[in-house]
């Protein structure tokens, strides 16, 4: 049996009562995946990153605000989200309910809210699954039902539920399940759609889980702003069969980890490859696009952590990319594949990703993680593997995603190929990312011809 504060609430039947008084809504069914959010991934901003601990309520306020100024949200990020440490340093003694930190929130965590939702944004707040969250405030282990209602109460839109101080209620998918669904119960019994982010970094498969109780999953340690530094601290060259998701993950072993669990994301219910680090600082031009691409293709997230009130226009021109933003929200829901994976002499690999978009179209990347420049064709054979030989010989128009047309718009017309596109050059740490769309009169053989 689980320890009883694993599954009863810690909070009063009348305590608990009191607060929904408060609520100023008619409770609806909502139900994880048919709670109507994350039908394409999530896009927005955090905290973490550049701010940590050191925000308060005009910081959040100012950078909803560059987010609109920045036109950003005119894109899709509408999202800001706090991380650790908006916590008091205690609970409501008398209710057991969360309480904002007076110093950093005078006006209170529902005043903040209104704020954002009066910009027309949306509002997010952090929580843990454990005793405390990663930086020692209180989590919400056993406090579910009277924590979710307050984030309703507040008016919060998200829910990023970490996985610190967990009291050993992990080591099997089963228990891992439990913890997370006691928060899930509780943010659809509010009433309130409320985006469930679980932040778990990977442990005991999340996306084999968490499908059926939350709207994204971590699948990894903390990203570090590296392309490809090991570290001791992120151990795992595997992650289905990772005891040790650690954190201080480069980039590039991210995506190594993302590649085989795509299959598993889908509107609703997405892999969640951690906050980006564009603009932060540790990575060059070149390994921030691709940063940037790559998280766009297979379909995670876009949650910025840089500091948006005083952005580079490189930073910009990365985070803005239309032509990779409209794949990343496609309507089709599926995340790219890798088609393969090969070793380049000097080091790194070369990789071949392609993703199905709506109306037959295609997405198709290659990158370079070597130390040197690459050359390479790219074959259609490869890379409609999956398609079958129909679509393996017809001919397509190809939009390099990373080129502006005449009229500055993402998505420059490159050609119409068919077979193979030849001569791709690729600097040391570079991707370029191309949509196919097979070409107006272009005719697929017959079956009589295959």
């Amino acid at each position: 049996m689980l320890p009883r504060q694993y599954t009863l609430s810690r909070v009063t039947g009348s305590a608990l009562a009191a607060l929904l008084a408060t609520l100023s809504y008619a409770p609806v069914a909502v139900h994880a995946l048919d709670n109507g959010l994350a039908i394409t991934p999530q896009m927005g901003w955090n905290t973490y990153y550049h701010y940590g601990c050191d925000f308060n309520e005009q910081t959040i306020v100012d950078v909803a605000n560059a987010m609109i100024s920045n036109n950003l949200t005119a894109l899709g990020y509408n999202y800001v989200l706090l991380d650790d440490c908006w916590q008091a340093p205690a609970r409501d003694p008398s209710t057991g309910a969360p309480v904002d930190d007076p110093s950093k929130f005078p006006n209170g965590m529902k005043a903040l809210t209104d704020k954002i939702h009066d910009l027309g944004l949306k509002f997010g707040i952090y929580s843990d699954a454990g005793t405390y969250t990663c930086g020692r405030r209180f989590g919400s282990l056993g406090y579910e039902e009277i924590d979710a209602q307050t984030y309703a109460s507040w008016g919060v839109d998200y829910l990023k539920y970490d996985n610190c101080y967990a009291e050993g209620l992990s080591g099997t998918p089963k228990i891992s399940y439990d913890r997370y669904a006691n928060m899930s119960r509780a943010l659809n019994a509010t009433g309130r759609p409320i985006l469930y982010s679980m932040c778990n970094w990977g442990e005991d498969g999340p996306w084999n889980f968490a499908v059926d109780i939350a709207n994204s999953w971590r699948i990894s340690g903390d990203l570090v702003d590296e392309f490809d530094r090991y570290d001791d601290r992120c151990p795992c060259t595997d992650i289905l069969d990772c005891k040790l998701p650690g954190y201080h993950c480069a980039m590039a072993r991210v995506i190594d980890f993302a590649a085989p669990v795509g299959q598993k994301a889908g509107p609703g219910r997405w892999n969640d490859l951690d906050i980006l680090q564009v603009g932060l600082g540790g990575m060059t031009f070149d390994e921030y696009v691709t940063h940037f691409m790559m998280w766009s293709l297979v379909k995670s997230p876009l949650i910025i952590g840089t500091d948006i009130t005083n952005m580079s226009n490189e930073t910009r021109t990365i985070l803005t990319n239309k032509a990779l933003i409209d794949v990343n929200q496609d309507a089709a829901g599926s995340p790219a594949n890798r088609i393969w994976k090969r070793p380049v002499d000097a080091g790194g690999d070369l990789q071949l990703w392609q993703g199905s978009l709506i109306n037959n179209q295609f997405v198709i990347a290659v990158m370079n993680t070597s130390p040197t420049n690459q050359t390479l064709d790219v074959q259609f054979a490869d890379v409609f593997v999956d398609q079958g030989k129909a679509y393996q010989q017809q001919s397509y128009t190809l939009y390099d995603l990373w080129q502006q047309d005449d009229d500055g718009n993402w998505g420059q017309n490159v050609g119409t190929f068919q077979g193979s596109l030849p001569g791709v050059q690729l600097a040391s740490h570079q991707t370029k990312v191309w949509k196919a769309i097979p070409a107006p009169n272009s005719r697929r053989p017959s079956h009589a011809e295959l």
